[in-house]
């Protein structure tokens, strides 16, 4: 029988505390029956109270931990088939493939090299797979300890037989590789996870999945990570999907884990198209056997895009951003904070090589005529904006004139009686900067 709302409420403090970030103990009771919360993200419920509930109150896919410290990634745990529903909350690994047989030196420099930042956040590969390509235990072991050496990321030890994983599993416990048999797992694999404490990989059908997860759990492990194989891509969107709908619809507990992903085709356009999908489809970690940044980085920007959270807008700092070093001459462009606005500004000031800087108004991460139209960025806003950043203060007398966007040209006549100084209506799109930089602003300035 489901546990409901008003079960679990009448189990909790009933304070409306709101430290479990939502507002009422009983919205927060509504949000554990719908399997979108766990009761343990309330942080005064009684012992007593999680023994009442059992499993039923757990979210119904399990959360899985790979690697161990700062560098853990924990995958799983997820409340919802569609992101808008809520949101998506553990980003999946992106892993490359690395065999014991590569030049190792020349694969961790690699992969080192597959990092960036954009949007503000620095994103890049967070998992190494690597593989007994060798047939030989101990030379996994080695090659897996010099590139946890190297690059101290969560790992995918991969061997055809329990016994090739065993000397590397035992090597690097305290690492928490993820343990993954090729068709397994077979009993040995069973046994190992079971005595080393690290999660495995279950590999196959829905169907034999289901039975060795049950098999794997009898035998006292806890964490595992399910693999459709090397299957189509149209096989490993139904695999995703079903396992995800069985989890989530109907709490089937025994299909209820995080889903490993391969990328195995040989051309690597493909290749990348293919880890783009299992991103977007519910992979949790996605594995490609290709290390060079035309075709992993678009599945970084995927992987980041589908895990941003669709009801709270992504935002940078509201401050003076200072660009190509600026001088007390240079321009002063406004706008909001909202991230795709100001990183479409950024990119054109750095393409145009001029000093500049750059305010960013806090619109609570709106674009520009959705904020005006909130009066978020307004004339107030932006001359509060002004005064707290000081900005003035580091131009010259004749520069203190702000360039806010030709989209919201009407708000300039009230800003400047407001500022007590010009205000310069600049180009409606970011595309026209550089052609603004060039023919306007120096007459504009009177330079």
């Amino acid at each position: 029988m489901a546990v409901t709302g008003l079960d679990i409420y009448k189990l909790l403090p009933q304070t409306n505390c709101a430290d479990c970030g939502v507002p009422t103990c009983l919205a927060f009771a509504m949000k554990v029956a719908a399997k979108q919360a766990a009761l343990d993200d309330c942080p005064h419920v009684s012992e007593e109270s999680k023994e009442a509930l059992g499993t039923a109150s757990q979210p119904p896919q399990k959360l899985v931990t790979i690697g161990s410290g700062d560098s853990a990634l924990k995958i799983g745990n997820e409340t919802v088939m569609f992101r808008h529903e809520e949101k998506f909350h553990h980003p999946c690994g992106i892993a490359v493939l690395v065999n014991d047989t590569d030049d190792l030196d020349a694969k961790a420099a690699a992969i080192k090299n597959l990092f960036l930042e954009r949007m503000g956040q620095n994103i890049g590969v967070d998992v190494v797979a690597v593989r007994c390509g060798s047939g030989d235990g101990q030379k996994l072991k080695d090659a897996a300890m010099k590139m946890q050496a190297a690059l101290n990321l969560p790992m995918v030890l991969i061997a055809e037989s329990a016994d090739k994983l065993q000397a590397a599993a035992e090597g690097l416990a305290e690492a928490r590789p993820l343990l993954w048999e090729r068709n397994g797992p077979s009993d040995a694999l069973v046994e190992l996870g079971a005595r080393t404490g690290l999660p495995i990989v279950v590999e196959g059908d829905l169907d034999k999945c289901d039975g060795d997860v049950q098999k794997a759990r009898q035998a006292g492990i806890e964490e595992m990570v399910l693999c459709p194989g090397e299957v189509t891509p149209r096989g490993a969107l139904q695999f995703l999907t079903m396992s995800r709908r069985a989890a989530l619809k109907r709490t089937y507990r025994p299909l209820g884990y995080p889903v490993l992903a391969y990328a195995w085709s040989q051309d690597p356009v493909q290749l990348s198209l293919e880890a783009c999908h299992y991103v977007l489809k519910y992979g949790s970690i996605v594995v490609l056997d290709e290390d060079r940044p035309e075709y992993v980085l678009p599945v970084l920007v995927a992987r980041q895009s589908v895990y941003v959270d669709p009801q709270v807008p992504v935002q940078v700092e509201a401050k003076v951003h200072e660009i190509n070093e600026p001088h007390d001459k240079s321009p002063l462009l406004v706008t909001t904070n909202f991230s795709l606005t100001y990183y479409c500004v950024l990119g054109e000031v750095e393409a145009s090589r001029v000093p500049t800087r750059i305010l960013t108004v806090d619109t609570e991460g709106t674009s520009v005529l959705t904020a005006w139209a909130a009066d978020k960025f307004g004339p107030e806003q932006i001359k509060e904006a002004i005064e707290k950043s000081g900005v003035f203060d580091q131009l010259a007398e004749g520069y203190q004139k702000p360039v806010i966007p030709g989209l919201v040209a009407v708000i300039s006549g009230e800003l400047s009686e407001e500022l007590g100084r010009k205000v310069i209506v600049g180009p409606r799109e970011a595309g026209g900067i550089r052609r603004f930089f060039n023919s306007e602003w120096p007459t504009l300035v009177g330079s």
